[in-house]
């Protein structure tokens, strides 16, 4: 089986988020070309503590992609922490992210474009809240599989593009390994220690790339935690390799599907995810104890 490495490593800095003062944000992707990322096209990171007040935030619509939404601290009423969400954008879709009260959130939030064939797909929402996570819990580490498999683990959650999101923290000087295919692209993103992986180490704040082997044989890449507490991330996809149109909130093949999507927003054709029935929703029952 080929072992995976890191071709590189790339820390971005935190800035003022979208939200005024009290929203610190990372944009992870930041000087990363789509052709490397590929088919992940954002990553936030986003730290949020809002006073409350006056309303932050809003509707806004999205298409041509999906939104991953992992909430490493909630609120434990809207936001609760350790869900996940996968909003599956598609053809068009209207949601509200609005903030009145005080918050205190962390969240990590990526888009996941769709594959050329189900670009305009229905829109679809699924969620899982962190007890029907499955999971692997020992003395030493726990692991989290929020979407395709680890360690003979699997996610209920459906994939339009295969994704693997599994969640690491381990205690120090321990060592767990992961399979891919090997043509997935993806990245480690560190939240706290330190974990090595082949001769790199990679450090809180900082996103590890995988490197690209040839074949399309199954792969494996191995976790070495340096510190007690280590907490890291793993993203990896299978790449489109399609070259993509991205402007605003919408992901399309062309321009003209970009100004084809602003139209349908501004005419009230694009659906709001509240409305949606509920066999275009998702959630799953606990299926770990």
């Amino acid at each position: 089986m080929t072992q995976r490495s890191l071709s590189h490593i790339t820390q971005n800095p935190w800035h003022q988020g979208f939200l005024g003062s009290g929203h610190q944000a990372k944009a992870v992707l930041d000087g990363v070309s789509y052709r490397d990322s590929d088919p992940f096209i954002l990553f936030m990171d986003d730290k949020l503590n809002l006073p409350g007040g006056e309303p932050v935030g809003g509707a806004h619509p999205h298409a041509g992609f999906e939104t991953l939404t992992l909430v490493l601290q909630g609120n434990e009423k809207e936001w609760t922490t350790g869900s996940f969400e996968l909003m599956t954008a598609g053809k068009g879709i209207i949601h509200t992210e609005e903030i009145t009260s005080e918050q205190n959130l962390h969240i990590l939030q990526v888009w996941l474009v769709l594959p050329p064939d189900k670009r305009w797909t229905t829109p679809f929402w699924q969620k899982i809240e962190l007890a029907d996570v499955p999971k692997i819990k020992t003395d030493d580490y726990q692991i989290l599989v929020y979407s395709g498999s680890s360690n003979g683990f699997t996610s209920p959650l459906k994939n339009h593009t295969p994704l693997t999101l599994v969640d690491f923290r381990m205690k120090a000087n321990q060592k767990i390994s992961q399979e891919l295919p090997a043509n997935y692209n993806g990245l480690i993103y560190v939240l706290k220690g330190k974990v090595q992986v082949a001769n790199k180490i990679i450090e809180a704040g900082q996103a590890g790339w995988l490197d690209k082997p040839k074949g399309e044989e199954e792969s494996e890449i191995s976790f070495v935690s340096n510190l007690d507490e280590t907490h890291f991330v793993l993203y990896a996809a299978q790449p489109h390799h399609i070259p993509v149109v991205s402007h605003g909130p919408f992901i399309g093949d062309t321009m003209e599907d970009i100004v084809r999507l602003y139209k349908e927003y501004r005419n009230g054709e694009m659906p709001h995810l509240n409305d949606l029935p509920q066999e275009q929703k998702a959630t799953f029952e606990r299926i770990v104890q």
